[in-house]
């Protein structure tokens, strides 16, 4: 149901169990059996591990070729425009302890709380006609206010090179505090951005080279292949009816003992030696009736 090979197979609980394998063998005295059913379970095992092998191989493609670059991009994009609104920002941060500017709809304020207080009033005006939009601006970054419904809240959004979103609560205070944490904390995301650019950079590089691997157990896989198929053609189990398919003769005048190797039958090899000679008399062209008292 997950789609993912190496899931559908698993070892068997108990390791003192008889396998079927092993069984058969055990009943028709035939190792080749065993053989063949035991290389059947590894053969199908080592396919699935390859069958794995590639469809991973098909993800890694697809990530170099399109995953792994549209986000390589992103992250410059991203990068260079934090370094852009950090740069920006730090001259205002410097002296922010001593002069306060900020514009709420158009007026400018230079007390705190009133700048405070005036951004609550705005961001509940858009909130009466149910809209979103630009409440003011702080330190050149434009302010957007909107009311998230689900969770009965006020974002504002701090619009750069890059955007950063804060909650408004009723401090007055507090928000401009929010506000200054998230423009003190540009220099910080400025360093995570290039910490995830350099590990995509370093996984795509690390794709490609996996991607280049062949399957390791590739030459395990054809030699039991070939062993198998040998075995195969042995027991012929395709054509043969079940007792060729189990080497058991069913003329035979010995039984056969499951645990002790067939024996050949007697009179078959004494039959075949007197059709063997009759063939090479007959082409000399000597009499018959001496073919007979010979033999």
């Amino acid at each position: 149901m997950t789609s993912k090979s190496p899931v559908r197979a698993c070892e068997d609980v108990d390791d003192a169990a008889l396998s079927y394998a092993e069984i058969k063998a055990l009943a028709t005295g035939n190792p080749y059996i065993k053989e063949k059913m035991d290389l059947d379970i590894q053969v199908s095992k080592l396919k699935l591990m390859k069958a794995n092998h590639t469809s991973q191989k098909y993800r890694l493609e697809a990530n170099i070729a399109k995953d792994y670059p549209m986000q390589i991009t992103a992250a410059k994009e991203r990068l260079e425009g934090l370094k852009a609104d950090k740069e920006a920002v730090h001259p205002f941060l410097e002296k922010a302890k001593d002069e306060f500017s900020m514009d709420i709809g158009g007026k400018i304020y230079t007390d705190r709380k009133e700048a405070g207080t005036a951004l609550i009033a705005a961001c509940a005006g858009l909130k009466a006609v149910r809209t979103s939009g630009r409440v003011g601006e702080i330190y050149g970054f434009h302010l957007f206010s909107e009311f998230d419904s689900f969770n009965q809240k006020y974002i504002l959004t701090i619009k750069g090179q890059c955007s950063y979103k804060v909650e408004v609560g009723k401090d007055a205070l507090g928000n401009l505090q929010r506000i200054s944490n998230a423009l003190y904390g540009i220099e910080k995301k400025v360093a995570e951005t290039q910490n995830k650019l350099d590990t995509l950079q370093q996984q795509l590089a690390t794709a490609k080279e996996e991607v280049a691997k062949p399957f390791p157990k590739e030459q395990e896989l054809a030699e039991k292949s070939e062993r198998l198929a040998e075995l195969n053609a042995l027991l012929n189990m395709d054509e043969k009816g079940p007792s060729e398919a189990l080497d058991v003769d069913e003329g035979a005048e010995e039984p056969i003992v499951a645990d002790s190797p067939r024996k050949p039958s007697v009179l078959g090899k004494l039959k075949e030696a007197k059709e063997r000679l009759s063939a090479a008399q007959g082409e000399q062209g000597q009499p018959k009736h001496r073919q007979e008292q010979f033999i």
